[in-house]
């Protein structure tokens, strides 16, 4: 009752039944070990579309050496039309 759960209310039920199974004795022995998230290292968490969408081109630009179109363009990686890109860079505010 004191700890907020983390998750949706069937994990809770599967994890209260699992307590159920797993305690020894009449006393619920909660793993409360399962509660802490795992950490997301090295997962970058953007706040918003845009700045997802703006941070997938500069890493795709990245890879292409900033080439934006051709065969092994940064357009062609992402699937869109090179003029598409373009105007999606201008409007993110990246520079070729």
């Amino acid at each position: 009752m004191r700890n907020s759960w983390p998750g949706n209310i069937r994990e809770l039920q599967n994890f209260i039944e699992r307590a159920v199974i797993l305690s020894p004795g009449r006393v619920l022995r909660a793993p409360l070990g399962e509660l802490e998230r795992a950490p997301t290292a090295g997962l970058a968490v953007c706040s918003t579309l845009e700045e997802t969408e703006r941070n997938h081109i500069l890493k795709v630009l990245g890879e292409t050496n900033g080439v934006v179109g051709g065969r092994n363009g940064a357009a062609k990686r992402l699937g869109l039309k090179r003029t598409t890109l373009i105007y999606k860079m201008q409007k993110l505010g990246i520079a070729r």
